[in-house]
């Protein structure tokens, strides 16, 4: 049979041997200001690198796309005996249907410059985006050479 001291107090709260009622388990206040710190100190350390992460992403995904670009750049050579130029709407063209990713057009203007002569010549550019994670670096350049610039950036650095 059970007591009425155990009928009536929910289970927490039964009277210890004592008398006295069970505290409830839980953190103190010293426990969760610590905890707090630590999860603060490691955001702290995660965080840049997290940031270093996405920069290296947008532009390995445009450089892959400047790559792409310069081998279509090449088949049109073959096909029209001069590179297509034009800015983006040579982009858009060299591309078509395919639209340009939209990992790439967030964070870069994408433009294609070409010049007729002997022999001919182009210089594909992605210019970063204000207001983007990669805003304030360099713009990338690739020509029908291969000349990557700035050549520390197409390292993966």
């Amino acid at each position: 049979m059970t007591s009425i001291a155990q009928r009536t107090l929910p289970r927490h709260r039964l009277p210890e041997a004592g008398g006295r009622l069970a505290r409830g388990r839980g953190f103190t206040l010293i426990e969760v200001m610590i905890v707090v710190v630590i999860v603060g100190i490691l955001a702290a350390i995660a965080y840049p690198s997290y940031q270093n992460y996405l920069k290296r992403a947008a532009r390995s995904a445009a450089q892959t796309l400047m790559l792409d670009l310069a081998n279509r750049e090449q088949q049109y050579l073959l096909d029209n005996r001069s590179f297509l130029g034009g800015g983006a709407s040579a982009v858009t063209a060299l591309l078509s249907p395919v639209p340009v990713p939209p990992e790439v057009s967030a964070n870069y203007d994408l433009s294609i410059a070409a010049a007729a002569g002997t022999p001919p010549t182009f210089t594909i550019t992605a210019t970063p985006k204000a207001g983007t994670i990669v805003a304030g670096e360099a713009a990338f350049t690739l020509d029908q050479a291969g000349t990557k610039l700035p050549a520390g950036k197409w390292e993966g650095r």
